[in-house]
Order: C-alpha cells, then sequence, then structure tokens
C-alpha cells in the first residue's frame, strides 16, 4: 500500500507555464490579426483583382477618356511598381498615346510614397510571420493546449477588429479614408483632381470596395480557424 501511495501521481501539483510559453501566448494571438490583414492586402494587389472590380457592374466609367482597355493596359504597372520596388521613372516615363506624360509630378511622388509604405508592410508581415511560426512551434513542443487558446483568442480578435473597421468604414467612410491616409501619408500629398490618372484607374469606388474585400477575406478566414480549432 505504501508503494502504491507513493507511485501514485500528485492531484494537487498544478502545470505552471514557463515565462517563455506564457510569453509566447499572449504575443501570438496579436499576430494573427496582423498577419491575415497583410496577407489579405497583398492578395488584393494584382492584376487580377483589378480586372475583377473592373467588370464588375456598376463600376464608375472614366469621364475623361479611359476605356475599360485602357485601366486594364495602365493600373498593372502601378500595382507592379509597388510591388516589385521598382525605380519611379517604371511610372515616370508612361506617357498618353499623344506623348504626355501618364502620371504628374504631385502623382509620382505619392506613388513614391506608397510604395515606401508597401515595402515597409511586406518587412513587417516577413517579420510577424516569422515570429508567429516561432510561437506556434514553441507551444507545439512545449504546451499544445495554450496553442490552440491562443490561435482561437487570435481569430476572435480578428473578428472583432474587422467588424469594427467594416462597421466604421460603412457608416463614416470618408473619416475612414481620410483617416487612413493621414495616418501614412502628410496631409495634402494625396489629394488629387478627379482628371488625373491615380483616380481615374483607381476611383474612390474601387478602395471602398478593396477595403470590403480584405476586411471580408479576413474574416472568413479567422471564422474558419475558430471552428476548426473550437473542439481542441
Amino acid at each position: 500500500m505504501t508503494t502504491q501511495a507513493a507511485l501514485a501521481p500528485d492531484k494537487s501539483v498544478v502545470f505552471r507555464p514557463t515565462p517563455t510559453t506564457s510569453i509566447t501566448s499572449r504575443l501570438l494571438p496579436l499576430l494573427v490579426p496582423l498577419l491575415l490583414l497583410l496577407i489579405n492586402v497583398r492578395l488584393v494587389m494584382s492584376p487580377l483583382w483589378v480586372q475583377i472590380e473592373y467588370h464588375r457592374p456598376g463600376f464608375p466609367i472614366d469621364l475623361f477618356g479611359f476605356t475599360l482597355q485602357d485601366r486594364l493596359t495602365y493600373a498593372p504597372y502601378a500595382i507592379d511598381y509597388l510591388i516589385y520596388n521598382h525605380d519611379l521613372s517604371y511610372l515616370g516615363d508612361l506617357t498618353f498615346p499623344n506623348g504626355l506624360p501618364l502620371y504628374n509630378e504631385r502623382e509620382l511622388q505619392h506613388m513614391y510614397d506608397v510604395q515606401v509604405v508597401t515595402q515597409w508592410a511586406f518587412i513587417v508581415a516577413l517579420a510577424a510571420g516569422l515570429i508567429a511560426a516561432a510561437c506556434v512551434v514553441l507551444l507545439w513542443v512545449r504546451d499544445r493546449a495554450r496553442l490552440w487558446v491562443a490561435l482561437r483568442v487570435g481569430a476572435l480578435l480578428t473578428l472583432g477588429g474587422i467588424a469594427g473597421i467594416i462597421l466604421f468604414a460603412l457608416v463614416g467612410w470618408d473619416v475612414f479614408f481620410t483617416g487612413f491616409h493621414n495616418v501614412f501619408f502628410e496631409d495634402g500629398t494625396w489629394y488629387f483632381l478627379t482628371s488625373d490618372t491615380l483616380i481615374r484607374l483607381f476611383p474612390e469606388q474601387f478602395w471602398f470596395d478593396t477595403a470590403i474585400v480584405i476586411g471580408g477575406l479576413s474574416a472568413f478566414q479567422a471564422a474558419l480557424m475558430y471552428l476548426l480549432l473550437r473542439r481542441r
């Protein structure tokens, strides 16, 4: 009897997470919304999304003469410039059929600013992805229960954040759009005439639809993650 009692597990001993697993399990949920958003931003930065958007019923026509084919020809240059970190001359050398520059100096400066933000976003996404992968591996090895909880919390944070953003965008799009630009760009540097190429290629409706798609994709992925992990 004494031997059996000595060998029996002590149920009074409670597992206490190490500082590393504790910090990791708190950090991972914060990285999930950031990664989902940045991944989906990258997904819509493609000629495919431009084609879908330009072909959707009700998309604003260009009142200054761009045909659908003109837009499909010129828009991918702007996307490639941002993604592949081309020199500004990549856009500056583009011209209308009459030989005039496609973009004016203010537009080119703004595109340079957008490229800087885009490249930093890619760096942040890479760093966040590496840190999140390290968190997943560590929790997988040391405490899988905390891993599932952290991912579920991350999914819920994403859903809550996206719901708030979409509601804000739907109710006060102008405030949302202006606030977003003022965070990343100097005031006044992103205002353009309706006759400027950037507005003709990417009218405000384009950005409204893009924001909804990014939010919708992120929310769908987060909901799917939560449903897959809720029994873990």
